[in-house]
């Protein structure tokens, strides 16, 4: 079962339970332009690249079916339609005015036989609190720092664009990584506003890396990096169905980026794979000495194709507990439940009932 597949149909059943004029339109997460007013589907034709990969794209720019230039060209006009437009998902804050000549330059480069990388040519989205050294503010989504330039790269930005990524804009984000008040709202920010979940778009996406959540569930963007202090990446990634990982702090530097805590910040890879992940894990981790904690990671860990740890037999042995009480909650979502675990069961994993 595809990640579209599951979320909708638990969007789906709970939103039907819950506000049924609130539910997003089921081929189009975006699909909704008001809470009860829907849009005609008609009016947003199938994505080119609806869920498509990492690796899926490295393989249409090898075999000359696709450049560079012409995925960054779709996925800006994506982001107009639905992001700027129509439902006015707001989780792109600012796109970068340089992303069609770098994808250019890379498209060049490809053609002389130079390949960076699993992400050579690939647009990535990142956290309006990451620091760019280009045409692109750093403004945690404050107004106070709303056309604050930084002067160098974040050190993770560098990575990026060393491993042949077309940073392609920034995402909104809960203003200062929800470090504005003990009472904000996610997703919110005084540059651009509420950031709105692509599948029911009255409710919270979660923060503060909503806006790259959301971007990466409604196919604005392959992939993209947030940020977290507790929850900012996980819970995002969660609520809007992608996948992403909290790093072990000091694994991905934290240089360049408006912080919270010395402790507990990371920035970390969105993705709607697993796979995707582990390609943009790998291309951010690096040892940067400006980042004190980097001296707590073993060198080892630093550099490493984290691809390699891919097991798609992963679970095979695994116990997993399941509360058969939570089910009959609706028929759709018993019966997306029941194909998720039938097929974790297939690989392996087993599943204990839980007595009430």
């Amino acid at each position: 079962m595809k990640r579209r597949d599951f979320i909708q149909r638990t969007a789906l059943a709970g939103g039907g339970i819950i506000a049924a004029g609130s539910i997003a339109g089921c081929t189009n997460p975006a699909g909704l332009k008001t809470r009860s007013e829907g849009i005609d589907k008609n009016n947003y034709p199938v994505f080119e690249f609806d869920e498509i990969t990492v690796t899926e794209l490295q393989s249409m720019m090898q075999n000359g079916t696709m450049t560079s230039v012409k995925i960054v060209d779709l996925y800006l006009k994506r982001i107009q339609e639905i992001d700027e437009n129509g439902p006015e998902l707001n989780s792109v804050l600012q796109l970068n005015p340089d992303a069609v000549s770098i994808a250019e330059n890379l498209d060049k480069e490809r053609a002389n036989g130079k390949i960076r990388g699993a992400l050579h040519g690939i647009p990535v989205l990142l956290k309006g609190n990451i620091d760019t050294a280009d045409k692109m503010f750093t403004n945690a989504g404050a107004t106070a720092l709303a056309n604050s330039v930084a002067r160098k790269d974040a050190f993770l930005a560098g990575k990026l664009r060393d491993a042949g990524a077309v940073i392609l804009g920034k995402t909104n984000l809960s203003e200062w990584a929800n470090f504005r008040s003990t009472r904000s709202s996610s997703g919110w920010s005084s540059v651009l506003g509420q950031t709105r979940n692509p599948y029911l778009i009255d409710r919270s996406p979660c923060g503060s890396s909503s806006g790259s959540g959301v971007a990466v569930s409604a196919n604005l963007c392959p992939v993209a990096v947030g940020t977290e202090t507790d929850g900012s990446i996980v819970c995002p990634s969660s609520i809007n169905g992608i996948v992403g990982i909290k790093p072990t702090v000091g694994l991905v530097s934290r240089s360049g980026i408006i912080p919270i805590s010395h402790t507990c910040d990371t920035a970390g890879p969105m993705a709607r794979t697993v796979t995707d992940a582990a390609i943009l894990l790998t291309a951010l981790t690096g040892k940067d000495e400006a980042d004190f904690s980097m001296t707590n990671i073993p060198v080892s860990q630093f550099n490493q194709d984290y691809t390699q740890f891919l097991d798609a037999k992963g679970l095979n042995g695994a116990t997993i507990g399941i509360a058969r009480r939570f089910f009959n909650f609706h028929e759709k979502v018993d019966k997306v439940m029941e194909e998720a675990i039938g097929r974790m069961k297939e690989n392996g994993a087993i599943f204990v009932e839980l007595a009430d």
